[in-house]
């Protein structure tokens, strides 16, 4: 193959020779090489450009980082400079609160008979006759007190404070439908399926009307894995459903659900099957 020259244009006299030169086609074609001349010429000369403009702006960027970070450090330590307005805090008032002085009447406490040795009985114990009640004016209490009005008081009485208990947390009244760990049978399902064959007795009424098939029964495993709260969500028949409850109920200790690490209640759902042989 032969290069080609695309500034020479003597290949546009061959195509045209013998025909119409004036036809605008020919100049044209004549003028090829110029332009190409002329686009290559514009397009080094952008390219120049560019590269001359990068070239520019990475010398600049050198020759001035020290400038910005010096201008950097002086702002900062401007700042540091700054202080904090200081905010003086007023010591509280203290509001001292009034006593309220309980009026009291004098009392003598009451000694209950009881039947004791006369060498046991305390003579504080001893039991006043009728005689000194009548005499004296102070009102009878549980306890002997001194008291500060003998008109306007009360006779004082011994107060008890009974700690109620704590009201359960939420945590451990909710029950749990999906936790983190959930409540298992010990050994696994296997064994639990296990335990229910062994311990099922199917119902004779069933067992002669040849009634079969798959209880659903719901409970509840507590924080202590024990079992309550035993209902059947599907019915198959009544005296199956009845035996069903009576052996999830029978259902030795699980192990608890665990909800970040603590026991919670969760619900479990358990099916029971009847089939017979």
């Amino acid at each position: 193959m032969s290069k080609v020259d695309l500034l020479d244009n003597n290949w546009v006299d061959l195509v045209f020779e013998g025909r119409n030169k004036e036809y605008g086609a020919y100049v044209l074609r004549k003028e090829t090489g110029k332009r190409n001349l002329k686009s290559m010429l514009l397009v080094f000369a952008v390219i120049i450009a560019i590269m001359a403009a990068v070239a520019a702006k990475v010398a600049i960027e050198n020759a001035f980082p020290k400038k910005v970070a010096m201008e950097t450090d002086v702002e900062l330590s401007k700042l540091a400079q700054k202080k904090e307005a200081k905010v003086e805090k007023k010591a509280p008032v203290k509001v001292e609160e009034q006593k309220v002085v309980e009026k009291v009447k004098s009392s003598v406490k009451f000694t209950p008979p009881v039947i004791k040795k006369d060498d046991e009985v305390k003579p504080e114990e001893e039991l006043k006759s009728q005689e000194d009640l009548n005499k004296t004016n102070t009102a009878i209490g549980s306890f002997d007190v001194k008291g500060n009005d003998e008109a306007g008081g009360e006779v004082l009485k011994a107060k008890e404070v009974i700690a109620q208990p704590e009201p359960p947390k939420e945590e451990e009244t909710k029950v749990f439908d999906v936790v983190e760990v959930m409540p298992s049978f010990p050994g696994g399902q296997a064994a639990l399926f296990e335990w229910l064959s062994k311990n099922i007795k199917y119902p004779v009424v069933a067992e002669e009307n040849g009634v079969q098939g798959r209880v659903i029964v719901t409970f509840v495993v507590e924080r202590n894995g024990s079992i309550t709260d035993v209902q059947v969500v599907k019915s198959v028949d009544p005296s199956l459903d009845k035996e069903a409850v009576r052996v999830v109920k029978a259902m030795p200790h699980w192990i608890p659900g665990k909800q970040n690490g603590s026991a919670v209640r969760v619900k479990f759902t358990v099916p029971v099957t009847f089939r017979l042989q």
